[in-house]
């Protein structure tokens, strides 16, 4: 490898999980290894961008921030999670999905050199991209109980230094289910604030949550509201993954930087999918969409976890996808997920690169493999490992 900026940027796995899955072409195969779903997007959505193919104003680069129906959405969606108001205009932008959305915020907010604070084990995407843009990733770790993950807030507010540009934090974390609360918030408004740094939240599931409670939005927090950046998605809660659609709202000053970095970047959104978004963020009854399609996803958790009551797995908060650490199997994640697919057909991700921790752990998606497809997934892991 020539280009040193890719020298410590691994893959994610999920790829090659997948490429190998795909190649098999198995029907009895359980597809546990990406973060697809088969819950179908909002009916409304996919009515609008029928709509939208006949429409030419669709099929353009205009406007580069996005289109305002979508800005306006997405601007209403935060602030009313956040419990503050949000300019469109000049406080929000369209960003072609949220992962884009983390690069170009990235990309505005971190020197190269400087540190961005992470929870760990995470997502090895946004690990890549926190080094892509030139920053140096600090870990805080998460630690796993009986009751799911936990990281405790004076640990986080630690780790945030004069050198740290931002803390990346996501709740429900991916590929964890983590949940972070007001007492995460409150112990980094006090870090960032000394140190002037950004609070950049990832809330792409923040809303996919088993407990039935909101979601906690570190905006609400008074004391970070002027310092967070929030990236959403079209992706997981809305089910629409094929759209591409995310964005960003945050303080205009920043705002503007970030604009900037699109401009030059991807350019532009998927002119088709922003009005489709627009419409499931805005519908009636959209939280209850969103609702009834987290029961779903907690169904299927809780159905893997019962099947897998023998073997050390951690139960997740919310979110798509749960661990099992393979230490206590005496394997390997790489080796259990070879075992998996080759003798339990089953397809699992290990997290090689997620994180420090993440060479310890088998990840498990729950998201696209109804219950009863889950009913012999016990039977599948001793065909595999005994």
């Amino acid at each position: 490898m020539t280009v040193t900026r890719l020298r410590e940027i691994p893959g994610i796995g999920v790829d090659v999980i997948g490429d190998a899955a795909d190649a098999l072409a198995d029907p009895e195969l359980l597809r546990l290894e990406n973060l697809d779903t088969d819950i179908r997007p909002p009916r409304l959505a996919v009515a609008a961008t029928r709509t939208a193919v006949d429409d030419d104003d669709a099929n353009s680069y205009l406007p580069f921030q996005g289109h305002r129906g979508l800005r306006e959405a997405a601007a209403a969606h935060v602030g009313r999670l956040a419990g503050r108001a949000y300019d469109p205009d000049t406080e929000c932008v369209s960003v072609a999905g949220g992962l884009n959305g983390v690069l170009n915020t990235l990309l505005a907010t971190v020197e190269p050199g400087q540190e961005v604070v992470l929870c760990d084990p995470v997502y090895a995407g946004l690990v890549n991209r926190v080094r892509l843009a030139g920053g140096i990733p600090r870990f805080v770790p998460a630690e796993p109980s009986a009751d799911g993950w936990v990281v405790d807030p004076d640990r986080l507010a630690a780790a945030v230094g004069p050198n740290t540009a931002a803390a990346l934090m996501m709740g429900p974390a991916m590929p964890t289910g983590l949940v972070l609360d007001d007492r995460h918030w409150s112990a980094l408004a006090t870090a960032c604030e000394r140190h002037d740094a950004w609070l950049i939240y990832d809330a792409a599931m923040e809303r996919i949550r088993f407990d039935g409670r909101p979601p906690d939005h570190p905006a609400a927090h008074d004391g970070l509201a002027h310092r967070v950046i929030t990236i959403g998605s079209a992706s997981k809660e809305l089910r629409m993954i094929g759209w591409r659609v995310g964005w960003v709202v945050g303080p205009a000053d920043i705002l503007a930087d970030i604009r900037l970095v699109g401009l030059t970047n991807v350019v532009c959104q998927v002119g088709l999918a922003q009005q489709a978004v627009a419409a499931a963020l805005s519908a009636p009854d959209a939280d209850a969409d969103v609702a009834a399609a987290t029961a779903e996803w907690r169904r299927r958790a809780v159905k893997i976890v019962d099947q897998l009551a023998g073997y050390p797995v951690v139960r997740p908060h919310g979110g798509w996808s749960l661990l099992v650490d393979t230490r206590p199997l005496g394997i390997t994640p790489g080796q259990l997920s070879e075992r998996l697919l080759r003798y339990g057909k089953v397809a699992a991700t290990p997290m090689t690169g997620w994180g420090p921790s993440g060479d310890h752990y088998l990840r498990l998606v729950f998201a696209n493999e109804p219950t009863d497809r889950l009913a012999d997934l016990a039977e599948r892991f001793r065909a595999a490992i005994g």
